[in-house]
C-alpha cells in the first residue's frame, strides 16, 4: 500500500515509524517530514497547508491512503479534498474537524450529546467576557475559541488574571484570529487524561489513554506549552473510565455529529479532567496527541495501518488494538526559550548515543538539516526522547539517560515526567 504522511513534527514521526513496519507498506512519503522521519518516509516539499498539491501529489503516484497528522490541513478540508480525488483520508471532515476548529462548537455538541463538561459561556464582546469574568470569580478558564497552537487556553488564578487574559486574547490577539471571541468556563479539578479512540463515523474502538504535563516548568509551574511529556498507561485512569468515557462521550458525541450531517472519522482525543466526580471532557481534538502520540505508538503491539485505512473507509467492524502492558514515557527537549523566541539552527549531536539506551527512542519533533548536514534544531519542541521498560520508574530513568547523552546546550527539558504517578 502507497501512504502519504502529512506532517513533520513529533507526532508524525512517531507514526511514520509505526506505518513503516507495517507488511502492508510498499511506499510511504511524508510532507514536509523531518530529518527524523527521512528515515521511514521519503520527505517531499509540500507544507501540510497547501491542500492542491498534497491531493495532487497523491493523484500523481497513486497513493491509497492519506494520514494527517496535524489539525490545520483537516479544519482546511484535506480529507474533503481527498474524497473529491477518491482517496480514503485518516481524518475528519472540515465540519467534522470544528471539534478542534472551535471550542464553542465543541461545547454545543457536549451539551447536545449530554456528555460530562464544565459550564461555560461564549463572547464575541472583551466587555462583556470581563464583566461575566466578575461575575463568576476566580479560578476560571479563558479560552481562545480558535486554534492557537495549543496555547490559548489561561487557567486563571485570579479575577484579573483572566481579565487580562481577555484582553490579550481578544483586544492584543496574541493567538491572531483565533482570538476573535472566547470561552469562559468553569475551573475544572483534578488530574488531567488524555484519551484516544479511533471512530469511523458511527464506530469508536477504544485505544489507550496518556497524560502529559502541559506548564513548561518543572512542578508545574510557568506558561501552558503544547506538552513537555507524556506517560501510558495512566495509573489515574481506569478500565471503568475508559467504558464511562466511551459510553457516555465518544459514542454520544458520534452520534450528535452523524445527526449535524458531519460524521466524524478519525482519531478523537478526548481531553479529560478526573474529577471527584468522575471524567469530565475539557476538550476534543481531531488528531493524535503531541506527544501522547509517541508513547501511544511505543505500546502498540498491532498494525497500525489496517486500523488507520479501516477507520478511513468508515469500516471498523473487526478491528481491535493490542497494547503492551509495559508503560512509556516521552520527555521533550525543547529550545530555551519556549514557549517564546527561540533561537533556531543550533547542531545536535549524541542523537545515535541516546537512541542506543535499552529501551529508548528519539522522535524528532522541530528539526531541520543545517548546511553541512548536521541536525540542527528548528523550532520550540525539538526533540521527543521516549523510552519504554517493566515499570514507568525504569521507562523514565531510561528516557532521561538518553536525554543525557544528546549533546545540545540550548536545549532544555522538564525534569519530573510522571511525578504525579511515581
Amino acid at each position: 500500500m502507497k501512504v502519504l504522511l502529512v506532517g513533520g513534527g513529533g507526532r508524525e514521526h512517531a507514526l511514520a515509524w509505526r506505518i513503516a513496519g507495517s507488511p502492508l507498506l510498499t511506499k510511504l512519503w511524508a510532507a514536509p517530514g523531518n530529518p527524523g522521519i527521512a528515515a521511514h518516509a521519503e520527505c517531499v516539499g509540500i507544507g501540510v497547508e497547501d491542500i492542491p498539491a498534497l491531493v495532487g501529489f497523491a493523484r500523481e503516484k497513486g497513493v491509497e491512503l492519506v494520514v494527517a497528522g496535524p489539525e490545520v490541513p483537516l479544519t482546511l478540508g484535506l480529507a474533503d479534498a481527498c474524497a473529491g480525488a477518491g482517496i480514503p483520508c485518516f481524518g475528519p471532515s472540515a465540519a467534522a474537524a470544528m471539534l478542534e476548529g472551535s471550542k464553542a462548537f465543541t461545547k454545543d455538541v457536549l451539551d447536545a450529546a449530554g456528555a460530562p463538561t464544565a459550564a461555560w459561556k461564549r463572547f464575541d464582546d472583551p466587555d462583556a467576557a470581563r464583566a461575566y469574568v466578575r461575575a463568576q470569580g476566580a479560578p476560571i478558564v479563558v479560552k481562545a475559541d480558535g486554534l492557537a497552537a495549543g496555547k490559548g487556553v489561561v487557567v486563571a488564578e485570579t479575577v484579573e488574571e483572566a481579565e487580562a487574559a481577555v484582553a490579550d486574547i481578544m483586544e492584543s490577539r496574541v493567538h491572531g484570529a483565533a482570538g476573535a471571541s472566547v470561552v469562559v468556563e468553569e475551573c475544572m479539578t483534578g488530574e488531567e487524561a488524555s484519551f484516544f479512540a479511533l471512530c469511523d463515523g458511527t464506530r469508536a474502538v477504544p485505544m489507550a489513554a496518556a497524560q502529559d504535563h502541559k506548564r513548561v516548568g518543572d512542578g508545574d509551574t510557568g506558561p501552558n506549552t503544547g506538552g513537555m511529556g507524556a506517560y501510558s498507561p495512566s495509573p489515574a485512569f481506569t478500565d471503568a473510565m475508559r467504558d464511562e468515557v466511551m459510553a457516555r462521550v465518544v459514542e454520544p458525541t458520534l452520534a450528535e455529529m452523524a445527526r449535524r450531517g458531519a460524521p466524524f472519522r478519525g482519531v478523537l482525543f478526548v481531553g479529560l479532567m478526573l474529577t471527584a466526580t468522575g471524567p469530565r471532557v475539557i476538550e476534543f481534538n481531531v488528531r493524535f496527541g503531541d506527544p501522547e502520540c509517541q508513547v501511544l505508538m511505543m505500546r502498540l503491539q498491532s498494525d497500525l495501518l489496517p486500523a488507520l485505512l479501516a477507520a478511513a473507509r468508515g469500516d471498523l467492524s473487526g478491528v481491535s488494538l493490542e497494547w503492551s502492558d509495559d508503560p512509556a514515557l516521552v520527555v521533550v527537549v525543547a529550545a530555551r526559550g519556549y514557549p517564546g523566541a527561540v533561537a533556531k539552527g543550533e547542531p545536535i549531536s549524541g542523537l545515535d548515543r541516546a537512541a542506543a539506551v535499552p529501551g529508548a527512542r528519539v522522535f524528532h519533533a522541530g528539526t531541520a538539516r543545517g548546511a553541512d548536514g548536521a541536525v540542527v534544531s528548528a523550532g520550540g519542541r525539538v526533540l521527543g526522547v521516549a523510552a519504554t521498560a517493566g515499570n514507568l520508574q525504569a521507562a523514565r530513568d531510561a528516557a532521561y539517560a538518553a536525554v543525557d547523552a544528546l549533546d545540545w546546550p540550548g536545549g532544555f527539558c522538564r525534569r519530573d515526567i510522571a511525578h504525579r504517578a511515581l
